[in-house]
C-alpha cells in the first residue's frame, strides 16, 4: 500500500523547487495534493507535469484573504486535510547595513506571518492525528552573513513547531520542521535577487563547505516530507530535521 493513500494533502509554495518536487512524490505516494502559488504559468505548468491527483490553487500566504479562500475550497472539495506542508518561504538576502524596511517587512511577510497564517487558517481542516511539516532552514541555527532577517524568521518557524506540538497534543496532531541545506532550486536565487556569477559563487561555495561535497536536490527535501507525513514518522514530532548533507552539523 502506498504512504499517502487516500490522504489529503496541501503544500504551499507547491509550483516550483522543494514544493514541487515534495508534492510529486505526495502524488505518487497515493496523495490528492492541493498546491498554491503565486504566479499562473508556473501553478498551471505544474499541475500539468505532476499529473494525477493534484490541483492548482493561486495565491498569496502572506494574504489572509487568499489562505480563507483556499480553506474554503477544500473545505467544500474535500472537507479535510490530513497531511499540511508550510513550504513556501523566501525573502530578501543582504548585509546587515543595508537591509532596508522594504526588505524587512518582505521577509517577515512571507516567512513569519504567511507560514502563520497559512497554519492557523488551514488547521480547522486538520484531522486529529494529521501531520504539519515546516519548512524551515540551516540558517535558524548559523551565523550566516547576509541572513540577518532570513535566519531570524527560520528561527521563529523552529520555535513554532515546539509551540504549536503542545498546543495540538491534544489532537495529536504532529508538528515537525524541515531544516534544508543549500539545495539548488531557481525559486531562491531568483527572489535573492542574485546574479548568475553570484548565483554560481554561492553555489560552490557551500557544496564545498558541505561535509558530503555537494548541493542538495529538491526531491531530497521531498523523501523526508513524506517520511514525516506518512505513518513512518508516527512517534517524531517537535523535532527540527536537518537535510543538509552535514553543513550544520558538524
Amino acid at each position: 500500500m502506498k504512504r499517502l493513500e487516500g490522504k489529503i494533502a496541501v503544500v504551499t509554495g507547491g509550483s516550483s523547487g522543494m514544493g514541487r518536487a515534495t508534492a510529486q512524490q505526495f502524488v505518487a505516494e497515493g496523495a490528492t495534493v492541493i498546491i498554491t502559488g503565486r504566479r499562473r504559468d508556473r501553478l498551471a505548468e505544474a499541475v500539468a507535469e505532476i499529473g494525477g491527483a493534484i490541483e492548482g490553487f493561486q495565491g498569496d500566504i502572506a494574504d489572509l484573504a487568499d489562505l480563507e479562500q483556499l480553506r474554503d475550497r477544500i473545505a467544500q472539495t474535500h472537507g479535510r486535510i490530513d497531511v499540511l506542508f508550510a513550504n513556501a518561504g523566501g525573502g530578501s538576502l543582504g548585509a546587515f547595513g543595508t537591509v532596508t524596511e522594504e526588505d524587512f517587512d518582505r521577509t517577515i511577510a512571507i516567512n513569519l506571518k504567511g507560514t502563520f497564517f497559512s497554519v492557523q487558517t488551514l488547521l480547522p481542516l486538520m484531522v486529529d492525528g494529521g501531520s504539519i511539516i515546516l519548512n524551515g532552514s540551516i540558517a535558524a541555527s548559523l551565523g550566516m552573513p547576509a541572513f540577518t532577517v532570513y535566519s531570524a524568521t527560520k528561527a521563529a518557524i523552529r520555535s513554532f513547531a515546539r509551540t504549536w506540538t503542545k498546543d495540538l497534543s491534544a489532537r495529536r496532531i504532529r508538528v515537525n520542521t524541515l531544516a534544508p541545506g543549500t539545495i539548488i532550486t531557481p525559486i531562491m536565487v531568483e527572489q535573492a535577487g542574485f546574479s548568475e556569477e553570484q548565483r554560481d559563487a554561492f553555489y560552490d561555495q557551500f557544496a564545498a563547505e558541505t561535509p558530503l561535497g555537494r548541493n542538495g536536490d529538491p526531491r531530497e527535501i521531498a523523501s523526508v516530507a513524506t517520511f514525516l507525513a506518512s505513518s513512518d514518522s508516527s512517534f517524531i514530532t517537535g523535532v527540527e530535521l536537518h537535510v543538509d548533507g552535514g553543513y550544520a552539523q558538524i
